[in-house]
């Protein structure tokens, strides 16, 4: 699904990866999450080989790499409430004070802009752009080092979008997050990321700086893809 790519994603970075569907970007975000293991190559973090940690590693590494997926509701289960997945995600990875944990649920929610109420309840429930809103504060569970967004505002209305979009930026200035952003919209990644990726067939066919990247395209993949979004 993806050969022979190569970035580095700096602390504090926001950096977008863009590409149309099959192009391999949320092949990559499950490769750095652990939800697929590597037939070949390294992943490091912090120059530590990560790429085969299984077991207590493996669960510490969740604790430093959470992902938002593009699909909110159906991330999450649908007989259990918001509060007690959010609960679960502490209580497994966290070793917490019991008695704080549904205090520090109601902070989770009201950081990302819900109600302590919403706790109590169910994914069908809330909106489209609630249930995001949920699945952020689920990943906000553990602080997070770095947070991988695969297509987390692509379900959603424009004006849900950039209050996501806003969101998630508030989120990486305040807790100091880096924040790896797919989508396959390239004007949105453009206006928020200072450095982008472009990927086609599962390979990485341009990266740089945001604004060089749309000014001077050096593959004709890219120019295509800003032709399209005018």
């Amino acid at each position: 699904a993806v050969d022979g790519i190569s970035f580095s994603l700096a602390r504090r970075e926001l950096l977008g990866i863009v590409g149309e569907s099959g192009s391999g970007k949320s092949t990559v975000a499950k490769l750095l999450t652990g939800l697929h293991r590597p037939t070949s190559g390294n992943i490091l973090l912090d120059g530590r080989d990560i790429t085969h940690a299984a077991g207590k590693e493996r669960r510490a590494l969740y604790t430093r790499i959470q992902m938002v997926f593009q699909d909110a509701s159906g991330s999450f289960n649908p007989r259990r409430t918001i509060g007690a997945m959010i609960s679960e995600t502490i209580c497994r990875l966290c070793t917490p004070d019991k008695r704080d944990t549904k205090q520090h649920v109601a902070d989770l929610l009201l950081e990302v802009g819900l109600p302590a109420s919403y706790a109590d309840r169910y994914p069908h429930e809330m909106s489209g752009g609630e249930c995001q809103r949920a699945a952020i504060a689920r990943a906000m569970a553990v602080h997070p080092e770095i947070l991988v967004c695969d297509e987390a505002t692509s379900a959603l209305d424009v004006s849900v979008q950039a209050k996501i979009i806003a969101l998630l930026l508030h989120l990486q200035q305040a807790h100091g997050m880096s924040l790896l952003f797919i989508s396959h919209d390239l004007p949105l990644v453009s206006s928020i990321a200072a450095r982008v990726l472009i990927m086609r067939d599962g390979r990485i066919v341009e990266q740089g700086e945001t604004g060089r990247v749309l000014s001077q395209p050096g593959d004709p993949y890219t120019a295509n893809l800003l032709r399209a979004a005018l």
